[in-house]
């Protein structure tokens, strides 16, 4: 994946159209959105239902591609690459979030996180001191033999950050992160997040909460597929 964008800047859209094909419609998803990331931001995206923001998360995440306009992530053009390529980008760079935590129900806490790194091609005593110490980073060293049906929703989330972070990538994208849990560990799970912010992580989360969307520094809004900048920062 060697084509790189002209352009420094870690994370840039500009002019993002999506269509969908819907029966002899076309469905305009995305409208012209523009977007700018500095290294290191925190950025919610806050929209209802219906608006654009998960198709929007997945051009981010490159598990889909605009219909027209530029997107560069980490000096690469994203619409030059190849489907390899791409695939690549986003093992290397991004490491993904979701709201439930769809970790592997066979799996041990520590096995979960392993998992990318014996596609990477990690070997077992390396990646199981890496996984081992990720799940110590969540606050889970007590778990990390445990299958996800003996956590609890803070717990299968705290795996999932972990999973994330395994290939130590440069963004963190995160898709309603506590819609399945209560306020108490919601609470928690964004603390962590703050902390992983801190800590120089770039993370964007696309969220419907505004308390939610209220912990990143900056919030832009969706609305119809229109991107607007909103909000404003929250220190606490």
């Amino acid at each position: 994946m060697d084509r790189k964008s002209d352009s420094d800047t870690f994370f840039k859209m500009e002019k993002i159209n999506k269509f969908y094909q819907m029966g002899e419609e076309q469905a305009h998803i995305l409208k012209d959105v523009d977007l700018d990331i500095k290294e290191g931001e925190y950025l919610s995206v806050l929209g209802p239902s219906g608006s654009g923001k998960s198709t929007l998360m997945n051009i981010v995440g490159c598990l889909d591609v605009a219909t027209s306009g530029q997107y560069t992530l980490h000096g690469h053009s994203v619409e030059e690459l190849t489907e390899a390529e791409l695939a690549r980008l986003r093992s290397e760079e991004i490491g993904f979030i979701f709201q439930n935590s769809q970790l592997l129900p066979r799996l041990t806490a520590q096995m979960n996180v392993e998992l990318p790194l014996i596609y990477a091609g990690i070997g077992p005593k390396e990646r199981r001191r890496r996984a081992r110490e990720l799940l110590e980073r969540v606050g889970l060293s007590d778990r990390m033999g445990h299958y996800p049906n003996q956590l609890s929703g803070g717990q299968q989330q705290r795996v999932a950050i972990a999973l994330a972070l395994a290939g130590n990538p440069t963004l963190l994208l995160a898709d309603e992160p506590t819609g399945a849990l209560d306020q108490k560990t919601g609470k928690q799970v964004m603390a962590l997040f703050q902390a992983l912010n801190d800590e120089g992580r770039t993370i964007i989360m696309i969220t419907h909460d505004m308390n939610i969307a209220s912990y990143a520094h900056r919030t832009v809004h969706i609305i119809d597929g229109v991107l607007t900048e909103g909000g404003g920062t929250n220190d606490a």
